[in-house]
């Protein structure tokens, strides 16, 4: 019996973690959920000209996650205590048999941050959409379900272009009165088409890429940014699926791939960080790399999508790395290893430093004493409750 149908056995009557001050959404136990646009919602640094923001990844699991995620969630909240979550795709997976069920598996994984009136926004994965034939609910539909959260600060992202809930997030500096740094929240998509000019993709990357009206998207909105505010905006860029420059940085090379290359690439770009599986981008290099050297306001581009990999360092000028996987639910390392990485990317902002962004690191479950078994501890779904509306900010 695999995870997946012992998940579904059991009462559902047991909640395994209760919630005392919510804000779940009026609207949870409709057919649709109604997305409430939060237009310019203000984010800003604190008076100290601090801010922090803790990128989970891959929690990929349906409504009955493995309590460890939740519980590295709340832990890795609690101690650092950031500004900002992003959870970075593959937040859910298969499994979801229902509408229901996808909502149940959607407020675990809200729960966190809304219980702590954390500000959060998501972006999909490949897998976000894997309950979709069962659950009927697509990206979209899902959208609505985040955006509906008091704390979620998504929106319902650029028309016209690839993708679901592709956005930008100015946050303000400590007086509230200019944009201080961005945040790119971009869909890279599922899977690629099965062929393209009657060629299938058999022996390349099957996964998908950013598309070129992204791309435009991205360097167009960045140039309007800059004439608004009189000067390029440091910002960082959340993507789930990685570019190929993650796997160029790695050896400093594009074809060669060997320990003493590795050691200079260390070297070269700063390096650090675990790898321990091959990147897995698209079969078709975006450009984004080359269009955000060409704007110069991207200081780091951070994805998932490789549980196994927490590496992190700068290809030139821009940081490329991973958060590696948050989800005990799913793949990790191999045998008694498995969940030794589970763990969160924290990055710390200071407005009074150049560039912003001053520093990032990973934190691990190991790191709080969780339970780093290589079993399974699926939790009744946390309930929901119709509680409070969404709150402006």
């Amino acid at each position: 019996m695999d995870r997946r149908d012992f998940i579904k056995i059991g009462s559902m009557g047991t909640v395994a973690l209760t919630l005392a001050s919510t804000g779940i959404p009026v609207d949870l136990f409709s057919s649709t959920a109604s997305a409430e646009k939060n237009d310019g919602p203000k984010i800003q640094f604190n008076p100290n000209g601090k801010f922090k923001i803790v990128q989970f990844n891959d929690t990929q699991d349906d409504e009955r996650v493995d309590r460890r995620t939740i519980q590295l969630m709340e832990k890795v909240l609690d101690s650092e205590k950031p500004d900002f979550v992003v959870l970075n795709g593959d937040n859910l997976s298969s499994g979801c048999d229902t509408a229901l069920e996808m909502k149940q598996a959607i407020n675990n994984i809200a729960q966190p941050m809304e219980q702590r009136g954390i500000k959060w926004a998501i972006t999909f994965g490949n897998h976000d959409e894997d309950s979709t034939p069962n659950s009927g609910l697509d990206e979209q539909d899902m959208l609505k379900i985040y955006m509906s959260y008091p704390h979620n600060m998504n929106q319902p992202g650029e028309k016209g272009i690839t993708g679901t809930g592709n956005m930008n997030l100015l946050i303000r500096d400590s007086k509230g009165k200019k944009a201080a740094f961005n945040l790119w929240l971009l869909d890279s998509g599922r899977y690629a088409p099965k062929t393209i000019a009657g060629q299938d993709f058999e022996g390349y990357p099957t996964w998908d890429w950013l598309r070129f009206n992204q791309v435009r998207w991205y360097y167009d909105t960045s140039k309007k940014i800059e004439k608004q505010v009189g000067r390029k905006v440091p910002s960082l860029m959340f993507i789930h699926i990685p570019l190929w420059e993650h796997r160029y940085m790695w050896y400093a090379s594009v074809d060669e791939r060997s320990e003493s290359q590795h050691a200079l690439a260390v070297k070269k770009h700063n390096i650090v960080g675990e790898r321990n599986e091959d990147e897995c981008p698209g079969p078709v290099n975006s450009g984004l790399f080359s269009a955000m050297l060409e704007r110069g306001d991207v200081k780091g581009v951070f994805c998932g999508h490789d549980h196994i990999n927490t590496y992190s360092g700068n290809y030139y000028g821009i940081l490329l790395g991973y958060a590696g996987s948050a989800g005990f639910g799913a793949y990790g390392l191999s045998g008694a290893e498995k969940n030794r990485l589970r763990g969160a990317r924290v990055f710390n902002l200071d407005e009074n430093t150049e560039g912003v962004l001053v520093d990032t690191h990973m934190v691990f479950a190991k790191d709080y004493g969780i339970d780093l078994t290589a079993n399974d501890q699926s939790m009744d779904p946390l309930p929901l409750e119709e509680k409070k509306k969404k709150v402006t900010t």
